[in-house]
């Protein structure tokens, strides 16, 4: 029997394993966050130190989003990926046995909570990266449906666990099964083989890659528009998730069952909506499921902090799970197929370090909002912020059309007739054009596509120039820091960039192709 559409990429025994440790990772993030969170309330009565549980837990990834997605691109992906995982593993033993001695303290749970934090920034971006490599393209939707899912199905069974063994044995028996969770997803991931890489050139170096992922997120008006919103997004969406503990607490007969039971809300909310999606995107665009998850999380997070009854909050937070995956998925989906796989890694970091910048910030500051005033107010504050944000975010769109990124061939160029050392550079290449006069308008807008394309391939700087004599005559120069870089360029090239490639043919009226140069600095020539 065929699995259902939302769950057909399970079907793939590659995607299934992979999945399946991702579930477990995700189960120790859950039940480590839980644990931590419902410690915090018994070691300090400050509503700003509850919530910067959930800051030191996220502020990692917005601070080392970069370079774990440049490392990502660079290093074995496998041996990465178990690398961090090896890492929760230790910090979940370290930190069970100084709970289990009672040595805990809260500005020492913060720290240990933003060390494990680490671990998640590090393997986020690797686990995004390689999604795309195990399933098809018409599959991806779905893959990135149930890795919410995943993380959604950790969150109902994370807390439920957390929550029993809070109650019957302690937390610190939380963070010993988080040390054999985590040592579990490193054993799943050991089984994954991956695909070799086909490159012939050296892996990039760290700064330069970091400078590439950068350079491509800033010049995509798509990833700049995501990133925004995302951003956005989850500054509102973490003040609910926050201040959770604090919620449970103040509904009637509030305690550690309440806690656990609305975050099982969230998440059963999340995987309910997520076995829907199929049939919801044929009715909805990306934007109307940012737009209309904003709106529904805002207003069930509202009503759950003024309603202090656990029989409106539990269905309330039920259906705030389901805007929230509805809009991250959308937001998810929209960074994936906005990036070619060369970099995907590094522009999923980028995605990632908004997101949790939005998250870290986002409880800091409603934390701090609630510390002046009062829990609900908080919540309240953060959901009216991010309705009213939506009419000024019409012009940040997550949709477009769709960008075929399958390897291509540039255009061949002449080999060189000197010897060139990988190091030595910067390279500079210069195109000649022939227009007719009257298409300047037309070309130079074409151009301007081109100037996008060829940083976000790594180029450092990019010119247009016209001939004072000739008339129609047009000179481009783009310049690439060595000559390495320069044919590791030219290895991105994809079929998106040929087809633009073709919209600047069709202006050239020369009785040759444009005339294309290479050009090395020459650091020995003597000085004028």
């Amino acid at each position: 029997m065929r699995l259902p559409a939302a769950l057909s990429p399970l079907e793939g025994p590659v995607f299934r394993g992979l999945w399946f440790a991702w579930l477990a990772a995700n189960m120790t993030m859950w039940m480590n966050d839980v644990a931590a969170a419902w410690l915090m309330t018994t070691l300090t009565t400050s509503p700003v130190m509850v919530a910067l549980v959930q800051t030191a837990s996220t502020l990692p990834v917005f601070l080392l989003g970069l370079p774990s997605g440049a490392l990502a691109d660079i290093v074995d992906r496998r041996r990465y990926f178990a690398a961090t995982q090896l890492w929760v593993s230790a910090l979940a033993v370290l930190i069970a046995g100084l709970a289990l001695a009672g040595l805990l303290t809260a500005e020492l749970l913060l720290l240990l909570t933003f060390l494990n934090g680490i671990g998640l920034a590090m393997r986020w971006p690797v686990f995004s990266a390689i999604v795309p490599e195990v399933v098809s393209r018409p599959q991806l939707p779905m893959a990135l449906a149930l890795n919410g899912i995943s993380m959604n199905l950790s969150r109902v069974i994370g807390p439920v666990v957390a929550g029993a063994l809070l109650a019957s044995a302690g937390t610190a028996w939380v963070f010993a099964l988080n040390a054999v969770l985590a040592a579990v997803a490193f054993m799943l991931i050991l089984r994954w083989k991956a695909a070799p890489r086909t490159s012939a050139l050296p892996g990039e170096r760290f700064v330069g890659a970091m400078r590439v992922g950068l350079q491509h997120v800033r010049q995509s008006p798509r990833m700049r528009a995501i990133c925004v919103r995302v951003f956005l997004f989850f500054l509102q969406s973490s003040a609910f998730v926050a201040l959770l503990p604090l919620v449970a607490r103040g509904l009637h007969g509030g305690g550690p069952g309440t806690f656990t039971l609305l975050m099982a809300s969230l998440g059963a909310g999340a995987i309910v909506a997520a076995l829907y999606f199929p049939r919801w995107r044929q009715r909805f665009d990306r934007d109307q499921f940012v737009r209309y998850g904003t709106l529904a999380h805002a207003a069930m997070t509202a009503l759950a902090a003024l309603v202090p009854e656990l029989w409106v909050a539990v269905p309330a937070a039920f259906v705030a799970g389901m805007a929230w995956i509805s809009t991250a998925n959308t937001l998810a989906m929209s960074a994936q197929l906005a990036l070619p796989n060369w970099v995907r890694a590094r522009g999923m970091s980028i995605y990632q370090t908004a997101l949790m910048g939005g998250t870290a910030f986002g409880a800091m500051l409603y934390g701090k909002v609630a510390s002046l005033t009062a829990v609900p107010v908080a919540i309240v504050v953060a959901a009216a912020v991010g309705v009213l944000a939506l009419p000024f975010l019409r012009r940040f769109s997550v949709e477009g059309p769709e960008v075929d990124f399958t390897p291509a061939e540039a255009r061949g160029a002449v080999p060189p007739a000197i010897d060139i050392g990988p190091d030595e550079g910067p390279v500079m290449v210069t195109v000649e054009y022939l227009i007719d006069p009257a298409d300047a308008a037309p070309f130079a807008a074409a151009m301007q596509l081109t100037r996008a394309a060829r940083l976000r391939q790594g180029a450092l700087s990019w010119g247009l120039f016209r001939d004072t004599a000739v008339p129609g005559r047009y000179v481009e120069y783009f310049v690439d820091e060595n000559w390495l870089e320069h044919q590791r360029r030219l290895e991105r090239f994809t079929a998106a960039d040929v087809e633009l490639r073709e919209q600047r043919l069709a202006f050239h009226r020369g009785s040759e192709a444009p005339v294309l140069r290479r050009y090395v600095a020459d650091d020995g020539a003597p000085p004028l």
